[in-house]
């Protein structure tokens, strides 16, 4: 069985030895993972943030976990499996489960994605990488949509027959059967369920069945490949994709499709690629954050009392000679009733009494200057996930002469409802 190795945000891999804290790998599964970061960094500036390489003495060699979390999957099935960092105040997470449901939640609330349909309620997160988590979602749409019966359309068929139908096409009768008289080169109209959504639905089928290590998905990958016994595999991943219409007949095929589009293709957050990795899944943890506190900020308000703007993008910077440097606070809250501004950015970085201003960027704090300066806001404040190193009964903020203070809050994941709600208590 291929293995694989859990890693969390911030800890290391190292090779060749046993140090606590640091999970070690071997030799050849770190060089695959050293390259496979080496060649994206020099490909894409974003992937600096990917994973961070460094030396330390009597140890060796170090990559260190950060600011993105997925799945990695080498070529020889090894996976790497990373997982948000999460502190909380309510209870421990040392299995992962929690987390990885969580990291599930999240990616729910992401626009325009595949994510939105993701279930957990048939897959045993706790037991299962989150890439056979994904696999097993994948599998359970598919077979919703066997059970309704897989579409057919009209498909035009070329072939020598050896009886007529449909219209002849002359020339390659001409080109083949010149010899052969009781022959028909002909193109007729099929109903069959070879059609462009079925070949990409085969060719996912038939690619994680290679990827998969659960017995389970691995058979009832086999027991969907039969039900496509009639299909032909995709050839030509974005041509298929190009005819497929999402129409209000293809609804079933939706959720199943996108998650082709991810698999087939490596439509996640990125283009991450390597030649020892079959597939790389991974996500920036501060679009993530950002995205679901945003949501969960939006449910939690009236809506015939306040006005919630995501990503909003009201002002700029500076006005003339043009609207020159978009403003693009993450929430902007408006009270109905008098017009009172509320701003809020998220920012997914663990802060720490030990450094200098808790070790909050100064770029944070002037874009939270210029917030309050733009939008008149009444309350301005920079959202934090909670760390073990602040304590979440300190009060920080930060206020200048000129009117303007900056507070910081933070939320615990693992009890995030009744932080949401207190952040909007004190704001409010």
């Amino acid at each position: 069985m291929a293995a694989v190795y859990r890693i969390r945000e911030y800890s290391s891999f190292i090779t060749g030895q046993h140090i606590d804290g640091c999970i070690t790998l071997p030799l050849h599964t770190f060089k695959q993972l050293e390259d496979f970061i080496l060649s994206n960094n020099n490909r894409d500036a974003d992937a600096l943030e990917l994973m961070g390489l460094s030396a330390r003495k009597g140890i060796g060699r170090v990559i260190t976990a950060r600011n993105y979390v997925g799945i990695i999957t080498m070529n020889d099935g090894t996976t790497i499996e990373i997982l948000p960092k999460i502190h909380s105040a309510v209870e421990d997470d040392e299995s992962g489960a929690r987390t990885k449901k969580l990291l599930v939640d999240m990616l729910r609330t992401l626009r325009d994605t595949p994510f939105k349909s993701l279930q957990t309620s048939s897959v045993d997160i706790a037991k299962l990488n989150i890439l056979e988590a994904f696999i097993r979602m994948f599998i359970d749409e598919v077979f919703f949509i066997v059970k309704r019966g897989l579409k057919c359309g009209y498909e035009t068929i070329e072939e020598n027959a050896s009886f007529f139908k449909g219209k002849m096409l002359f020339d390659q009768q001409i080109k083949y059967n010149h010899s052969h008289k009781e022959r028909s080169y002909v193109a007729y109209d099929a109903y069959t369920a070879n059609r462009p959504e079925n070949r990409l639905l085969k060719a996912a089928l038939q690619y994680l069945y290679k990827q998969t290590t659960s017995s389970r998905n691995k058979s009832d990958l086999k027991t969907l490949l039969n039900a496509f016994a009639s299909v032909e595999v995709s050839g030509d991943y974005k041509g298929d994709f190009s005819r497929y219409i999402p129409d209000r007949n293809m609804k079933d095929y939706n959720t199943a499709l996108l998650w082709c589009r991810i698999f087939l293709m490596g439509k996640s957050f990125t283009s991450f690629a390597g030649s020892e990795v079959a597939l790389a899944l991974l996500f920036p943890m501060e679009t993530l954050f950002e995205s679901y506190i945003a949501t969960l900020m939006r449910k939690q308000f009236n809506a015939d009392a306040y006005s919630v703007s995501v990503q909003d993008k009201k002002y700029h910077l500076f006005d003339e000679p043009r609207g020159q440097f978009q403003l693009r606070p993450d929430i902007v809250l408006t009270r109905k009733s008098d017009g009172a501004v509320f701003v809020m950015d998220t920012k997914w970085k663990l802060l720490a009494e030990g450094k200098p201003n808790y070790d909050i960027s100064q770029a944070d704090m002037y874009q939270m200057y210029a917030y309050q300066k733009k939008y008149g806001a009444q309350n301005v404040t920079l959202i934090y996930p909670l760390t073990s190193f602040v304590s979440n009964d300190q009060e920080i903020f930060f206020s200048s002469l000129d009117g303007v203070t900056v507070k910081v809050r933070f939320v615990d994941l693992f009890d995030v409802k009744n932080s949401v709600q207190q952040i909007m208590h004190e704001m409010l």
